[in-house]
């Protein structure tokens, strides 16, 4: 009898991942203390290491560099010691931990906040509770909503309806299908990662008001970045009080690590009570607390780093309008520039990476739809406004010298 072969099928599944042209590498980066974007890059093949400019990064304000942050971070490294001890119900609750959440709660205007180990073990634990917890709930999801949400609302075996992507139609048409008496929650996103656009908020608040459903709102690339305290996108259109819960993250315009939730005390509560993913892991360290809470902080009362993203990003997108190379327009701070194949996605980040010492990682399926292959870009407050320009001039002279390889898709 021919005993199964696992290691020929676990490298047959990923030459069928490299053939499609989808097999992800990882670059190897050393960031550079104080001069973000900047970073060492170590090629695999052992060659010398060099100097690069990264054009992918979620830490959009520069913020994981941000004096402040760092001087926080030593502080509670220094007072703490290197590990929570333990999980939140084991020892591992600090006063960084109370601090912080206190510090979101005042953010969003909620009555409590809830700390998890990222922002997307925030959303599995939080929708997967939320859709657990209220009979026969029935959970309306926008179609571009992150894996972590789908992971939650799977995990809760509540009934799912998908709406087409900010389509308000099509949602009020699968509100309307569903029993007026069964609890209904709206989950959706601020700011669409992969497209760059942003959802109609006060929309789908009347939506949530006129057939009694909870609002619940990922603003992972959203906080820090919009309203005159970061808040989010919901509190830049003056939104804040309309939504039930509010998910985010530490990992992005913060420049730290982690997730939270902030919502009514009741919700927060029962998260905290029955959510796997936050009972059962270890805590965060002192330090990424502390560092966190000093960007939360900062950016609730500095509008420095903002305008200066604001700024870059519009030039950003003037120069690739004026170029006319195919991006998504949308209104946030995110420029996803559409290659629209795969492996030519590949191979505009390696011209990029080995002629122009630029780091951007292409974004390949299952992240986005097949045939929608784009490079991810952000123009961060760290960029100096040379920066935009010699990447928009380069871009536009790839586009224009190598279009036999880039089927750019408009």
């Amino acid at each position: 009898m021919t005993q199964f072969n696992y290691q020929s099928h676990f490298e047959e599944c990923i030459e069928g991942v490299k053939r499609e042209g989808r097999y992800r590498t990882f670059a190897n980066l050393e960031r550079i203390a104080g001069r973000f974007p900047k970073a060492m890059y170590r090629p695999d093949d052992g060659g010398e290491a060099r100097e690069v400019t990264i054009w992918c990064s979620n830490d959009y304000l520069g913020m994981g560099q941000h004096p402040v942050v760092i001087k926080a971070a030593h502080e509670a490294l220094d007072n703490s010691g290197a590990g929570a001890g333990g999980t939140r119900n084991i020892s591992g609750t600090t006063r960084y931990h109370v601090e912080l959440e206190d510090s979101l709660a005042d953010l969003h205007h909620k009555e409590a906040a809830l700390i998890f180990s990222s922002g997307y073990v925030a959303n599995e634990g939080a929708l997967g509770v939320m859709g657990k917890v209220l009979p026969e709930c029935v959970i309306f999801s926008d179609e571009l909503n992150h894996a972590s949400m789908i992971h939650g609302m799977k995990d809760s075996k509540a009934e799912k309806k998908i709406f087409r992507h900010n389509d308000l139609e099509h949602l009020e048409e699968l509100l309307k299908s569903v029993d007026a008496k069964r609890p209904k929650i709206i989950a959706f996103e601020s700011v669409y990662s992969m497209e760059g656009d942003m959802a109609p908020i006060k929309e789908i608040c009347d939506l949530a008001e006129k057939y009694n459903a909870l609002t619940y709102l990922d603003e992972v690339h959203g906080v820090g970045l919009y309203g005159p305290r970061g808040g989010g996108v919901a509190e830049e259109r003056g939104l804040l009080d309309r939504i039930d819960v509010i998910e985010g993250t530490f990992g992005k315009a913060y420049g730290c690590m982690g997730g939270f939730i902030t919502g009514p005390s009741a919700i927060v509560d029962c998260v905290r009570s029955f959510a796997s993913g936050f009972i059962f892991t270890t805590s965060l360290p002192p330090a990424v607390l502390a560092a966190a809470r000093a960007a939360v902080e900062h950016l609730k009362v500095s509008d420095i780093e903002r305008e200066r993203m604001r700024r870059n990003v519009k030039l950003f997108k003037d120069m690739l309008e004026a170029a006319d190379l195919p991006f998504m327009r949308g209104e946030s701070h995110i420029v996803p520039l559409i290659v629209g194949e795969p492996n030519c996605c590949r191979e505009v980040s390696t011209i990029l990476m080995n002629e122009h010492n630029i780091y951007v990682q292409p974004i390949n399926f299952p992240t986005v739809p097949k045939g929608t292959e784009r490079l991810r870009l952000t123009a961060t407050a760290a960029h100096s406004q040379e920066d935009v320009k010699h990447m928009a001039n380069t871009l536009q002279h790839l586009w224009a010298t190598h279009h036999a390889l880039i089927k750019a898709v408009a």
